[in-house]
């Protein structure tokens, strides 16, 4: 469906675009501060550093269990394809999802060791996991019949850094400013307000048509299930996005390296994940004015040298001034990578099975991303004995090698963001 004004009056498809990009605003800004990774990152890795001594291998195995919920959002995908609650497939979910969320970053505010810190946060990482899943189940079916996928990916991650932008910047004051503890229960606090956003998206922005649970609507999503499982192509994509996201993390070890040996404060750790972010709204406005209607196979290709040469370019960094740009130049190429990425796979999605096959792929990319996180520190700790330098070369000879499976997806000359 095209959208075209007609005597400077919207279209309905132009209506209902606009609405669905608010949607997708407001509910990744919620996911860009709630998630693990968002304003509770630098206060609950300084917490578990600071108070009881966590190495990077420490504090990197003991979060992984946080990567459960993301690994596991099939179940939920299909169980919103084939189950209507209140008469919605996305609706209800995405509202109750985000009430949990709310009301788990509030037990965080009330607990101080490891254990139940982080039985509350697997809490609010599967409700965190749910409202995603939905959110791209909205997305895939929206996408696929408005032939906006790519825009849609865009908006997201454009908003979820500009709540990253806040998580950052934040995250560090609380961090510099308070007490370890102190810092992670003010951060919980805050994060417990976001949700509201999304619930209010999912209740006035979402156009979506009531379902009821009954046998033609069984037969229907039980074809699309099928047709996830039978489709040649989605199996590829699949395993290239685990591969593409496999190469050895740095984060952590990164993080470290900075507080340790450069002797960064925790507020400018955060100002520079700010800065990341930052790169990766720059990189989101780029896209819609040179990038939008580019070839998928082109896309990705720019995507896997960027990411690479912008990971080598961390063998530079050295001082604050370094740290700034390397930071930039990372978000803009890790931006033009989700984009290429996460619009292939909601462009191959079976009509039907949305949820679930949308959701498969993330939790490839998701268990990819948690081997490459634990990789990472275990080479950092135990092959490089603490040298960086390494592990930055043998993550950037990862990613650049996934140029080799590219041909193999037979994309031709198809448009990112198009259905295929």
């Amino acid at each position: 469906m095209t959208a075209i004004r007609r005597n400077g009056v919207k279209t309905v498809a132009e209506r209902e675009r606009g609405r669905l990009m608010l949607f997708f605003a407001l509910v990744y800004v919620v996911e860009g501060l709630s998630q693990t990774g968002g304003l509770i990152a630098q206060p609950l890795n300084f917490y578990l550093k600071q108070t009881f001594g966590w190495t990077p291998l420490q504090v990197t195995a003991s979060l992984t269990v946080l990567n459960l919920p993301w690994i596991i959002k099939p179940v939920y995908g299909i169980f919103s394809d084939f189950v209507p609650l209140f008469g919605y497939r996305r609706k209800a979910y995405l509202i109750l999802a985000n009430l949990a969320a709310a009301a788990a970053f509030l037990g965080v505010a009330f607990v101080a060791r490891p254990e139940p810190l982080i039985l509350v946060l697997l809490l609010s990482a599967y409700a965190m996991a749910i409202s995603s899943t939905l959110a791209g189940a909205v997305l895939v079916e929206n996408g696929q019949r408005l032939n906006q996928s790519d825009a849609f990916v865009n908006q997201q991650w454009l908003w979820f850094n500009v709540a990253a932008v806040v998580s950052a910047v934040l995250g560090g004051e609380l961090v510099q400013r308070l007490s370890p503890l102190a810092a992670l229960h003010a951060a919980a606090l805050v994060i417990a307000a976001a949700p509201g956003a999304a619930v209010f998206g999912a209740v006035y922005l979402i156009d979506e048509t009531p379902s009821r649970l009954d046998l033609a609507a069984l037969k229907r999503a039980l074809a699309g299930l099928i047709a996830a499982f039978t489709h040649r192509e989605l199996w590829l994509i699949g395993l290239f996005l685990f591969l593409y996201y496999l190469n050895p993390g740095f984060g952590l070890p990164l993080y470290y390296y900075m507080t340790d040996t450069l002797k960064f404060s925790q507020d400018f750790i955060g100002i520079l994940g700010a800065v990341n972010s930052v790169g990766w709204i720059v990189a989101a406005l780029f896209y819609r004015r040179w990038l939008d209607g580019m070839t998928s196979r082109r896309l990705l290709n720019w995507s896997i040298v960027l990411g690479a040469v912008t990971t080598l370019a961390f063998l530079l960094l050295s001082n604050p001034a370094s740290a700034l740009v390397i930071n930039f130049c990372s978000g803009i190429a890790g931006m033009i990578a989700f984009v290429a990425t996460l619009s292939l796979a909601a462009d191959f999605c079976p009509k039907r099975a949305e949820g679930f096959a949308f959701a498969a792929l993330m939790s490839l990319l998701n268990l990819s991303s948690a081997l490459s996180n634990n990789l990472g520190s275990y080479l950092y700790e135990h092959a490089f004995h603490n040298r960086l330098a390494p592990l930055i070369v043998v993550s950037a000879g990862s990613t650049a090698l996934i140029l080799l499976f590219i041909p193999l997806l037979r994309l031709g000359d198809k448009r990112a963001g198009a259905a295929a």
